[in-house]
């Protein structure tokens, strides 16, 4: 009994997480649902979960309706840009603010939280009118440029990482008469990789499931993302839901297998407390 005992608050946690993943699920499962439904089958009550019979066209129009692959390729190539720029900056300001000492190092680290604080929002019309002044509106730049000059959470990040390294990794590469730049990339980056990881799977969800900037900046339909495609099944007087939900998990659907390739990575990344030494 007393085995038991001890385990009810285990049994407890599970069956409360269960519960909380159902949950969280549910609106996943209803938009699969939706996408499979035939038109007679969207709107009756009581709702229909599984669709009796499948429409599988639904994804065969969903992609060939709007320019899906189009949007695709336009968004992949913003992703990636923005996650490669974020890739390459943070890193280096986490590094230069955890590691390197220099005059005034403290007060901007201070900004950059304080530059957390600031909704973005606020910035938008600032942005806007400078990457107007510099005659970019229309293309992608405005949605790659900005993480590329790094992003204050992603900095946060990464000096928390790198702050929490053992001194006498650098101190002995120094002896050696490693430069800095080599203690950066042969040193460093290597042991902060799950960081690094961490940041691109944010930046690459952020641009991807990005809506507003792209709103703003693109005014070619050729260059739509695919948040800004999802809203051509939106016609006239009405909307064309079970081809909308189609297009949504296909859009969805990179994000969760990218997640799961990734997630070790990930999961050290969210948890690494430091390397012992």
């Amino acid at each position: 009994m007393n085995v038991i005992r001890k385990k009810y608050p285990i049994i407890l946690t599970y069956i409360v997480l269960i519960v909380a993943g159902a949950v969280f699920l549910l609106p996943f499962i209803w938009m699969v649902s939706t996408s499979l439904k035939p038109d007679t089958q969207l709107f009756v009550s009581p709702p229909v979960w599984i669709p009796n019979p499948i429409a599988w066209e639904n994804y065969y129009r969903a992609v060939t309706v709007v320019p899906f692959f189009t949007y695709m390729k336009n968004t992949l190539i913003v992703a990636s840009l923005a996650t490669a720029g974020a890739v390459i900056s943070t890193p280096l300001t986490g590094y230069s603010l955890a590691r390197i000492k220099w005059k005034g190092r403290e007060l901007l680290f201070i900004i950059t939280l304080a530059v957390m604080m600031i909704p973005s929002q606020v910035t938008m019309v600032p942005l806007f009118i400078i990457f107007s002044k510099l005659d970019l509106v229309g293309t992608f730049l405005p949605l790659i440029l900005p993480s590329c000059f790094g992003v204050p959470f992603f900095i946060f990040l990464m000096r928390q990482f790198f702050k929490q390294l053992p001194r006498d990794l650098e101190d002995a590469a120094r002896i050696d008469g490693c430069s800095e730049f080599g203690i950066y990339f042969k040193i460093m980056l290597p042991l902060v990789q799950p960081a690094i990881l961490t940041v691109a799977l944010f930046q690459f969800m952020n641009s991807w499931n990005d809506f507003i900037g792209p709103l703003i900046y693109l005014n070619d339909e050729a260059k739509y993302t695919l948040q800004l495609g999802l809203q051509q099944f939106k016609q006239a007087y009405n909307t064309i839901w079970n081809q909308l939900m189609a297009a949504s998990v296909l859009v969805v659907l990179p994000i969760i297998l990218l997640y799961f390739f990734v997630q070790k990575s990930f999961i050290q990344g969210i948890t690494f407390g430091g390397v012992k030494g």
